[in-house]
């Protein structure tokens, strides 16, 4: 009896732990369903995460209205009919760094601070640079940029510390019949900072979506360190 009480609480004990390194499912509006009232989505087959940290007084990309944006790179090499975008803030207790994941050399140097974390505010944004060749560098410093999508907050990720339900998260259809608003191969970029005026700062996790698996996504902090993966592919 001992023996299968002491199997069944270290069972337990792995769920728990299990269920912290998790956050909610991310599913797809693509297929989205109502059977007996209740809402069923189809999961993204293809999801990226990026652990970031961002020190305090850290210099911003770009300031727009008062408040600091910072801006993540991403790679898409096909044309893709659905995207999902969310950001958590702080990165959930528990939640670890797999080898396929992406991470900042700050967020390895302050992983273990749970405390700091910010008001997220998500965009994407779509450049007209499409090819990388051996101006893409400057292609992107010049290139047109056109917003995609934006969001604040949302009820179907964990709320913050503070009891307040500001993650954010976005899913965006390829409009085909609309070139400016259609997700095909090229540059995308999502910018991130905080609702209010204030400082961004502390850990986060995003994670991108996809509803067909696509070899060669890339996600960076930096055009410099997305071209170097680009010319390593």
């Amino acid at each position: 009896m001992k023996k299968i009480l002491f199997v069944l609480a270290v069972f337990l004990f792995i769920v728990k732990v299990t269920e912290a390194q998790k956050l909610p499912g991310f599913d797809a509006d693509l297929g989205k369903k109502t059977v007996f009232g209740q809402e069923i989505r189809l999961p993204y087959t293809d999801v990226l995460s990026y652990y970031g940290y961002i020190k305090p007084g850290s210099t911003c990309d770009e300031e727009r209205g008062g408040k600091k944006y910072y801006y993540l790179y991403l790679w898409i090499p096909s044309a893709i009919p659905e995207l999902g975008i969310r950001m958590v803030s702080p990165v959930p207790k528990g939640m670890k760094p797999e080898k396929s994941d992406y991470q900042m050399d700050e967020y390895k140097e302050n992983s273990s601070d749970a405390k700091s974390y910010f008001d997220t505010w998500i965009s994407l944004e779509k450049s007209n640079v499409y090819f990388n060749d051996s101006s893409f560098v400057e292609n992107v410093k010049n290139a047109t940029w056109t917003m995609m999508a934006q969001n604040d907050d949302s009820g179907e990720l964990p709320a913050q510390p503070s009891g307040k339900e500001y993650n954010s998260l976005m899913r965006i259809s390829s409009e085909t019949s609309n070139p400016t608003k259609s997700l095909v191969k090229g540059l995308y970029r999502i910018g991130f900072t905080t609702f209010k005026t204030g400082e961004v700062q502390g850990s986060f996790i995003a994670q991108i979506g996809a509803v067909i698996k696509i070899p060669g996504t890339v996600i960076t902090r930096t055009v410099e360190g997305m071209k170097v993966i680009l010319d390593s592919k």
